[in-house]
């Protein structure tokens, strides 16, 4: 596990506040919002396979929304109480990285909308 110091000098300021800080950007100002490419999401921090694109869908809610994990041995859920709010956070379980939060009002099969940063992911664009 890295420490705080080697964590600032991998990532972004965005990605640092995001990833390590548990913060969250601004809706409708992340990179990943609007893309339709087909391909892997992947943690930013440590490139743990996270999200595909043929599960991703427009949410309207600002930020990439996917209705399920690519695998959900590398994610964890975790009861999130801050903000005064009772939500389940989603972060990598391979280097412990916030990515954002999963919500029960998606779309079907699961119905449910993982919410997450554009600064906590990475895209690897499928070869055609």
């Amino acid at each position: 596990m890295k420490n705080k110091n080697s964590w600032k000098k991998k990532l972004t300021p965005e990605q640092f506040k995001i990833l390590r800080k548990r913060e969250t950007e601004l809706p409708f100002t992340g990179k990943y919002y609007l893309n339709k490419k087909s391909g892997v999401y992947t943690c930013a921090a440590c490139k743990t396979p996270l999200f595909s694109s043929e599960k991703k869908f427009t949410s309207l809610s600002g930020w990439p929304s996917f209705y399920d994990a690519l695998n959900k041995k590398n994610i964890k859920l975790k009861e999130d109480t801050s903000l005064g709010m009772k939500r389940i956070e989603v972060i990598c379980s391979k280097c412990s990285g916030h990515l954002g939060h999963l919500f029960d009002d998606g779309p079907k099969p699961t119905g449910l909308r993982y919410c997450i940063n554009s600064a906590a992911l990475d895209f690897k664009e499928k070869k055609k």
